[in-house]
């Protein structure tokens, strides 16, 4: 609970404001007395932005009629600097026409000449009770903020790390995964860039493209491992590893899980309709499918299988952009494609770096 004590109050910072030495005397001398300890003054109102600026007054004490520059003016430059849009500002007038346009442009309170010193010092305790308050409560918002904020870091690392989990469950079951995972991450956050995606996109594809073959989880082991070529029937249990994955993933309100299901059941997918599980055929296949079948690929053929060599980074450009029979150009969104071609030396250096 907030709580300000008349010590606080006592120690408020004021700065009062007066082109006449007469009026600041008589209202340091009032305040004085009261037991305010925290009192500063100036003749010149041109130096209030600055002074508040360094100083941050708990309470201004502002004459509205002083040459050069006026009280109203003042107020103006004042709301510069609160970015709580908070003036704790106290006008000093004569003129009861002044007070209300005051009350506009931001002021908080009044007090009337000439001073009586019961209505002074009531106001000034009011005015500083209720700024202290205001302090007290934004500083408190701050801290509750930060809270929320590192909580939320703390779920968010805890869901990644949880996927993460997931991500690593599949090596258990094909040891050549590894370090493909971290690549493709990579590879879909470069590509994803190059093509201009929202930082929220960007994001999500890469913690997303890991979990693209999740699905392997369910293809056994003796066709998933298996070192020569499939048969037919193998070949249709293996595809399904797509499908396995989207259920996996699917029905979850995380937009990483629903960009993973998207990329697990859509990564085998071909611009050209040529691919599988659903033969879908240019933008009908996701964005970020897309954009992972092309990492896909070119980390398939970077790597060495038991069932084939690893090929150099030039040679697997080359197959990518022109094809080799198997790969074709034509199976790869032309947009995609062409962002690969001109920064295609971004996926050797992230082959080179992750490794082992």
């Amino acid at each position: 609970m907030l709580m300000i004590t008349t010590a606080n109050i006592l120690h408020g910072k004021i700065l009062i404001v007066d082109d006449q030495q007469v009026n600041i005397l008589l209202l340091d001398r009032i305040l004085s007395g009261a037991g305010y300890d925290c009192i500063e003054s100036t003749l010149d109102p041109q130096k209030v932005f600055d002074l508040h600026s360094k100083n941050h007054y708990d309470l201004i004490l502002l004459d509205l009629q002083m040459p050069v520059m006026d009280g109203f003016q003042v107020l103006e430059e004042l709301k510069k600097i609160e970015s709580e849009d908070y003036l704790p500002v106290l006008v000093v007038t004569a003129q009861p026409g002044h007070k209300l346009r005051a009350l506009q442009a931001g002021a908080k309170d009044f007090i009337s000449k000439p001073f009586e010193l019961a209505e002074v010092l009531a106001r000034v305790h009011n005015m500083l009770e209720v700024r202290l308050l205001h302090k007290e409560l934004h500083n408190y918002n701050d801290e509750l903020e930060g809270l929320v904020r590192e909580r939320t870091a703390d779920l968010h690392q805890s869901f990644l790390d949880t996927i993460f989990t997931l991500t690593r469950a599949v090596e258990y079951k094909d040891k050549e995964i590894g370090a493909h995972v971290q690549r493709i991450s990579y590879y879909s956050r470069a590509l994803a860039e190059k093509l201009g995606m929202v930082e929220d996109f960007i994001d999500n594809i890469f913690v997303s493209s890991p979990m693209h073959d999740v699905g392997k989880i369910g293809i056994p082991d003796n066709i998933l491992l298996k070192t020569t070529s499939l048969t037919l029937e193998e070949w249709k249990i293996m595809k399904e590893h797509t499908v396995i994955g989207a259920k996996i993933l699917g029905s979850s309100q995380s937009a990483y899980l629903k960009m993973g299901a998207e990329i697990a059941l859509n990564h085998h997918e071909r611009w050209d309709g040529s691919g599988y599980p659903n033969g879908k055929k240019g933008e009908a296949i996701p964005l970020p499918a897309r954009i992972m079948t092309i990492c896909d690929v070119y980390d398939s053929l970077r790597s060495q299988r038991t069932y084939k060599s690893a090929l150099n980074h030039s040679q697997t450009v080359e197959i990518i952009t022109q094809g080799d029979g198997r790969t074709l150009p034509e199976h790869f969104d032309p947009l995609v494609l062409e962002a690969f071609k001109q920064n295609h030396q971004l996926f050797g250096d992230i082959y080179e770096t992750f490794t082992a």
